[in-house]
């Protein structure tokens, strides 16, 4: 062997069991106010979604680097879907059946470079797709939560209230979202699905402590260190 391959990325569940991460998928726009703040018309057109790497998911406590190559490091706060079961083409009456649980997420976002990106019709991986991008707080299982389709969504930086919402704002509720992005990929257990982010999102800069919380969910907190150097 070459080299010695990577780690699988591994996060806590709330009940002290460990969910390896094998995916990552975002759902772009899915709060009517955030897309109208991205200069996009929220009409109900179908989702479309973006995929990170597993290795940009990090926990909750985490100190996550300030990326390089940007000026202009935004939150997204979002709530995320924890596959558990695989499958192709799921109807969304079966949705609930494949997931294994939920938690509070960020979709960290180097903004100036995927502006620029979407000005010139290209993809968004750099602004995206960022080491440590995905940070992730605790996953609660079915059994404990159920599937959550209502309830506050907020974000502060420093504790300074930035988004507010409630996921039944969502334009593509999760059953919907997971159906149609398993019509494009068969989804395997350890997948995770952001499912969008409210308005309100905005610039960090390093010492920033960003804590999402979500009714009934434990919460995601991060601190923006110093900048990625090696």
């Amino acid at each position: 062997m070459i080299f010695d391959p990577a780690d699988p990325v591994i996060v806590p569940t709330a009940d002290g069991n460990a969910f390896p991460v094998r995916r990552v998928f975002c759902i772009g726009r899915n709060y009517a106010a955030h897309a109208r703040e991205m200069g996009r018309d929220p009409d109900r057109e179908p989702p479309f979604f973006f995929t990170k790497w597993a290795e940009t998911v990090v926990p909750t406590g985490s100190t996550i680097a300030y990326p390089p190559e940007t000026a202009n490091f935004h939150y997204e706060a979002e709530l995320v879907v924890a596959i558990g079961k695989g499958g192709r083409s799921i109807s969304e009456g079966a949705v609930s059946d494949h997931i294994y649980g939920y938690a509070t997420g960020l979709d960290m976002t180097r903004r100036d470079l995927q502006l620029e990106a979407r000005e010139k019709g290209r993809p968004w991986d750099t602004g995206k797709n960022v080491e440590q991008s995905s940070p992730l707080g605790l996953i609660h299982s079915v059994a404990e939560v159920g599937h959550p389709a209502s309830g506050r969504i907020t974000l502060t930086v420093n504790g300074a209230v930035k988004q507010d919402a409630d996921l039944d704002e969502l334009i593509w509720s999760v059953p919907e979202t997971v159906a149609y992005v398993s019509r494009f990929y068969r989804l395997e257990p350890g997948d995770l699905i952001y499912t969008g982010t409210p308005a309100g999102v905005g610039a960090v800069v390093e010492g920033d402590v960003i804590a999402v919380t979500i009714e009934g969910l434990s919460d995601c907190v991060v601190t923006i260190g110093t900048p990625a150097r090696d």
